[in-house]
């Protein structure tokens, strides 16, 4: 349905009868998705009608099976449910952008639950801003038997890789707009089988097949950064801690951090004999107050301290599903690095913020 498009027509669902089925079809000119599903069809035809209307009309009715017809030579949709009636007025099916064909090349598959946690543990840290158009994309390479999507928006980077149920011959990149894979990610709340990926010979469309839908988007064109350069290749100090830990210290400094830019402090404390090592965060704002609050740390390397903002911390944390995290530090002023215990498929890098200690 469309958010950008001023094209009247794609603000209306497409509903198609075909043999026992009904087609349901949306575009934004952008990205465009195509449902079907099981219906008693007495006679073939279609018809647009307000997406908004149709669907708050349908999710008012109780669970029962619906009526749908459409007279002959008519553009008013009637739909029958119990003792509901209403009747929709609609544009010919005629005028609704065709969906695109995507047939190519490049044709894969990705276990469904593995697709779910890469889009989830990227998509965020896309850019929200149109300014460079590729960074409000996710950089997807699919070589030989693997994926990775990658997302940066200058300030953090997300580094997810998974296995293709299906290996390629032939390395392909293309830049997959993060609003596309929001989007599949509800798709796939249900499905099982892995799902199919086909991207065109010119590498300006994707199309996801899952059961009974498919969805298709057009591509971001452009060169993504090399984002390997910014990962650090070495720390002087490793924490490992608990996440949910991690978390309530974040959450409580981030309280007092709405009114100090969003600035949480982090100093890693290596343990002794006696003491465990600790991750101490606090927050300092200047007329209001401020907190520290600490977690034990399993403590590698010398002293640290770094700063970031609280949600760019929080943001990552909430999206690992593992117990235990290590974050990766060098100096005050460069990258940190978040990765999960327990898997190796997952990178996070954040810029780190300026402040005086």
């Amino acid at each position: 349905m469309a958010v950008r498009s001023t094209l009247p027509i794609t603000q209306n669902i497409l509903l198609s009868a075909e043999p026992s089925r009904l087609k349901l079809a949306a575009t934004n000119l952008e990205m465009a998705t195509t449902c079907w599903i099981g219906a008693k069809v007495e006679k073939e035809g279609s018809i647009t009608v307000p997406a908004r209307l149709l669907i708050d009309f349908i999710n008012s009715l109780p669970s029962d099976s619906i009526e749908i017809s459409l007279p002959a030579k008519s553009k008013t949709l009637h739909l029958k449910s119990g003792r509901s009636e209403a009747h929709i007025n609609g544009i010919d099916a005629a005028d609704f952008p065709p969906i695109p064909e995507v047939s190519g090349d490049t044709a894969t598959a990705v276990e469904a639950e593995a697709l779910k946690e890469g889009i989830e543990q990227v998509t965020f840290a896309a850019a929200v801003e149109d300014s460079r158009p590729v960074l409000t994309g996710i950089y997807s390479e699919f070589e030989g038997d693997q994926l990775n999507l990658v997302a940066a928006d200058g300030f953090r980077l997300a580094v997810h890789k998974t296995s293709l149920a299906t290996p390629l011959k032939q390395k392909t990149m293309v830049i997959i707009p993060a609003r596309t894979l929001n989007e599949l990610n509800r798709l796939l709340a249900e499905q099982e089988k892995p799902v199919e990926i086909t991207i065109n010979q010119q590498k300006s469309q994707i199309c996801f097949h899952l059961k009974d839908v498919q969805l298709v988007s057009q591509l971001i064109q452009g060169s993504f950064p090399n984002y390997s350069q910014v990962i650090p290749q070495s720390y002087t100090t490793r924490a490992v801690v608990d996440i949910s830990g991690f978390l309530r210290v974040v959450k409580t400094s981030s309280v007092f951090a709405r009114d100090a830019s969003g600035i949480v402090r982090l100093i890693i404390t290596p343990g002794d004999e006696l003491a465990p090592g600790k991750l101490t965060a606090s927050a300092q704002a200047e007329e209001i107050g401020g907190n520290v609050s600490e977690v034990d740390a399993l403590v590698d390397g010398e002293e640290a301290k770094i700063a970031f903002n609280a949600r760019y911390l929080t943001d990552v944390l909430n999206v690992l599903h593992q117990t235990q995290v290590a974050l990766e530090v060098t100096t005050s002023s460069s990258p940190g690095v978040i990765r999960p215990i327990g898997v190796d498929n997952y990178t996070h890098v954040i810029m780190p913020m300026f402040v005086q200690w």
